[in-house]
């Protein structure tokens, strides 16, 4: 079995960030129920390194919201498969996600998360001789 994983960025305004970080930890809850080994979601810092475009950049984010640049780790591509299928129709994510993509409410607008999934191309831990 070959580790699989699902990356994705987007934008959140940060006057949101703590709400948004609230339900995301609840997410990831869901997610490994559903079979994910790790989850992890971390708010942009350095975002620029001069000769690269930047996250900020590519996204066209404002001023007022933050870079969140997250990964959810699978012990293989079916696990995700799977999990994909069901996360989204459990109740408890309905419940959550809903109102943070209402328009009346928008702390997350999925039309401008970028995401995608992963296999491995390079694993390397500070266990392993380089």
């Amino acid at each position: 079995m070959t580790n699989y994983i699902d990356g994705f960025v987007l934008p959140v305004p940060r006057v949101h960030l703590d709400e948004y970080k609230r339900v995301a930890e609840k997410v990831a809850g869901i997610w490994k129920e559903y079979g994910a080994l790790e989850y992890f979601e971390y708010i942009g810092e350095d975002l620029k390194l001069e000769g690269t475009r930047s996250f900020t950049e590519v996204m066209d984010v404002k001023e007022d919201e933050a870079i969140v640049f997250g990964w959810v780790l699978f012990p293989s591509k079916e696990t995700r498969e799977s999990a994909n299928k069901q996360v989204p129709h459990d109740p408890r994510m309905v419940e959550l996600v809903t109102p943070l993509t209402e328009s009346s409410k928008l702390i997350f607008d999925a039309s401008r998360m970028v995401y995608g999934g992963f296999q491995p191309l390079v694993q390397s831990n500070r266990n392993e001789a380089g």
